[in-house]
């Protein structure tokens, strides 16, 4: 079995102005990178601590890993990476609605059931050669609701009404068991 904690990167000047970045690298702002170092406390009280960190390769999850986690050894991996919406990238929020896109893609990009094939091969590959370990991973929306998906046999429309972004249940980290 695996342990994933999974945690959200910070803040970012797009998140900041209702913008959905997808694939478009957005900076954190000075709020995500309070919110990045809160988590760390927080995390580091606990007492929690991993065997490696993995982070999506877009620099709004390198820049939260680095400062929540200064401590942990990273590798970052593309298949971490938010959904691509491909022509919405870097559009307004409103634009971006997930319930309309999990079979059918963004325009030139990629559906919800596309980022869960990615995720799917991602804990394949886990499985692999990370038994027994404590994964942490810093990542975005679509593959934390992929990870939802797959580890809890739930639908994509149970993953999106159930989302912490729209119930307000944010939490220093989402646990996940994989065997």
């Amino acid at each position: 079995m695996i342990k994933i904690m999974y945690f959200v990167h910070g803040t970012t000047t797009d998140n900041a102005s209702k913008l959905c970045s997808g694939w478009k690298e957005a900076m954190l702002n000075d709020l995500g990178r309070e919110q990045a170092n809160n988590l760390g406390n927080v995390i580091r009280d606990k007492g929690i601590k991993f065997d490696i960190m993995f982070t999506s390769d877009l620099k709004r999850a390198i820049e939260s890993s680095n400062i929540a986690f200064p401590e942990c050894e990273k590798i970052t991996d593309n298949r971490l990476r938010e959904c691509n919406y491909g022509d919405l990238d870097g559009e307004h929020k409103s634009l971006v609605i997930y319930e309309e896109h999990i079979d059918i893609p963004f325009p030139n990009g990629e559906s919800l059931k596309d980022v869960e094939k990615r995720m799917r091969k991602f804990i394949s590959f886990l499985k692999e050669n990370y038994d027994g370990k404590t994964i942490g991973m810093v990542a975005h929306r679509a593959p934390q609701l992929a990870i939802e998906v797959i580890t809890k046999g739930i639908s994509w429309e149970e993953a999106n009404a159930k989302d912490w972004r729209k119930t307000g249940d944010w939490q220093p980290g989402w646990e996940y068991i994989v065997g």
